[in-house]
């Protein structure tokens, strides 16, 4: 088992830890982690992990175990394995992991803005997209972006619960993907909520508040099938 200090605390850059497995690939396992696994449609995060003599290992992403609760260290081609219980500093690429959470956070709000059906979704190092589920319609990116930065500037916090799986199934509407289901088996699921604008479930890392996001802009829309439209955001810096 790997404990997500992320889920917790997501502006946590660096943390102790112990090595506790290295797999048969060379992935690495720590008991407890800052950095979040590939999942959700945020991608894992990179950095390094320190040990004590000073040795840096790189690591190029991470991902989940063979067990829900294993979290995976991919290290950089030709980066040195550590010992089962060496110590080690781990150190996430900050810039990086800041610019996801701003615009995931940010697609939390394009969900509440466009209250339809998502079909998928995707967070990148400074550009989004949600698909939804909707039929011939005309979106308009100037005023979905305009939307979009009225609320962002409007200062709304974001902070995150815990509700169990049965009161989850008993509040089906707060599930807004489609082909994505939260994951089940812990007996709780964790939400996310933007105060006044959005709740829904998702393990993803966020930021505290909207003004954080920055500007945003609609890039493009596109058609993606008979009931599907495409929406991708950038950064308006």
């Amino acid at each position: 088992m790997t404990l997500p200090l992320f889920r917790d605390d997501a502006y946590l850059t660096r943390t102790s830890a112990v090595v506790t497995g290295v797999n048969e690939r060379g992935g690495i396992i720590l008991d407890q982690t800052n950095f979040y696994p590939t999942g959700g449609g945020q991608p894992g995060d990179s950095g390094r992990l320190i040990l004590a003599d000073g040795t840096t290992i790189e690591i190029a992403t991470t991902v989940k175990g063979e067990t829900p609760d294993e979290i995976v260290h991919v290290p950089a081609e030709g980066s040195p394995r550590p010992d089962v219980g060496a110590g080690v500093t781990a150190e996430i690429d900050w810039d990086v992991r800041h610019r996801l959470m701003r615009m995931h956070s940010c697609l939390h709000l394009l969900s509440a803005v466009l209250p339809y059906p998502v079909t998928g979704g995707q967070v990148s190092d400074g550009k989004g997209r949600l698909d939804f589920d909707l039929p011939e319609a005309t979106l308009d990116k100037d005023e979905i972006t305009t939307e979009l930065n009225r609320i962002i500037n409007e200062n709304h916090a974001l902070t995150s619960d815990w509700i169990s799986e049965e009161e989850l199934d008993a509040k089906p509407e707060l599930v807004k993907t489609m082909s994505v289901q939260p994951p089940r088996g812990a007996g709780r699921i964790r939400l996310i909520k933007v105060d006044g604008v959005d709740l829904q479930p998702c393990g993803g890392t966020h930021v505290r508040n909207t003004s954080e996001i920055g500007a945003v802009r609609v890039r493009k829309i596109e058609k993606k099938g008979r009931q599907n439209r495409r929406v991708s955001l950038v950064f308006a810096e």
